[in-house]
């Protein structure tokens, strides 16, 4: 079949964010409610679409839709141009140096992201006039914040999936166990975490992600506590001062590893590992000056991925 070259001036857009209502609801009825349609006019602007396209899109049941090949390509490239409208205001605000406003970020401590500076960076290059806010908690905290309308963006952990926020993974984060130059384990590196249980630990309190709580609890660390940090900072800190050995993120740790101030008790394949997300409330109403630099920080994350 020879394309079609005057299929995108006599095309009804309208039936194209039909198409994707439908899709999205997962049947006709569904869609019609949603719209607050009648669902004969749904049927008949899908079947309208389809004699535009020439093909079947969608094949129909009693227990909803399914798309054919021609109808996932479509959903697509639908999905693009409904996300391109989105971001006409956005664009042209930016493009005429009228956004103001404030982006509020909260994120856990000690995020090492070379990306997410550089879009911190790029972001206020472009737009002078947005104040930036970053505020420090533990992760849990970063996740009601967003729930509660307190940040735009937050940057952190997650050990579940809360509905109403969007997660897009910017990072894999390793911990390593630490003690300091004073301690007599500098230098050596344990076979088994079983064999820290009897050590004094520096903790982190709300601070310590689920990953690391679980395998502590595996293996009996941390019974014994000789410090608590509620920041990863301060809890490096502690450590580096013979206070106790502890869990610290590898990246956050390096200076100070390489300074010969900490030493890493794990060999490398025993570290745990875990996402650390972008996060943003999954909302349509976002304001311009947050919806562009969500858009900074994601058009820098994916270019990196597909380098």
């Amino acid at each position: 079949m020879l394309p079609d070259k005057t299929f995108a001036s006599r095309v009804d857009w309208n039936l194209l964010r039909t198409f994707v209502e439908i899709v999205r609801a997962g049947g006709i009825g569904a869609a019609a409610r949603k719209l607050n349609k009648q669902q004969p006019s749904i049927s008949a602007a899908l079947k309208r679409l389809e004699d535009q396209v020439g093909v079947q899109l969608l094949n129909r049941s009693s227990t909803g839709v399914e798309m054919t090949a021609a109808g996932t390509a479509l959903l697509g490239l639908c999905e693009d141009m409904l996300e391109a409208a989105r971001m006409v205001p956005h664009q042209i605000a930016q493009a005429t140096k009228r956004i103001e406003g404030v982006v509020r970020i909260q994120l856990i401590s000690a995020v090492t992201s070379r990306e997410f500076d550089d879009a911190i960076a790029s972001f206020h290059r472009r737009n002078p006039n947005i104040h930036i806010e970053i505020r420090v908690s533990p992760w849990r905290a970063v996740l009601d914040a967003l729930e509660h309308g307190e940040a735009e963006i937050g940057v952190g952990y997650d050990s579940n999936v809360r509905g109403g926020l969007v997660y897009e993974p910017l990072f894999v984060e390793r911990q390593q166990v630490y003690c300091s130059r004073s301690h007599p384990l500098f230098g050596h590196r344990v076979a088994r975490l079983g064999e820290l249980k009897d050590e004094g630990f520096v903790l982190t309190g709300d601070d310590e992600l689920d990953t690391i709580t679980r395998l502590r609890r595996r293996y009996h660390l941390g019974t014994k506590v000789n410090g608590l940090a509620e920041d990863i900072n301060e809890a490096s800190r502690l450590i580096a001062l013979g206070v106790g050995i502890g869990f610290l993120p590898v990246l956050s740790a390096a200076d100070a590893v390489a300074k010969g101030r900490l030493w890493p008790l794990l060999h490398a394949d025993a570290e745990p590992s875990y996402d650390i997300f972008l996060l943003a409330r999954a909302e349509p109403s976002r304001d311009t000056a947050t919806q562009l630099f969500l858009d900074e920080v994601l058009r820098r994350h994916r270019a990196q991925s597909k380098a």
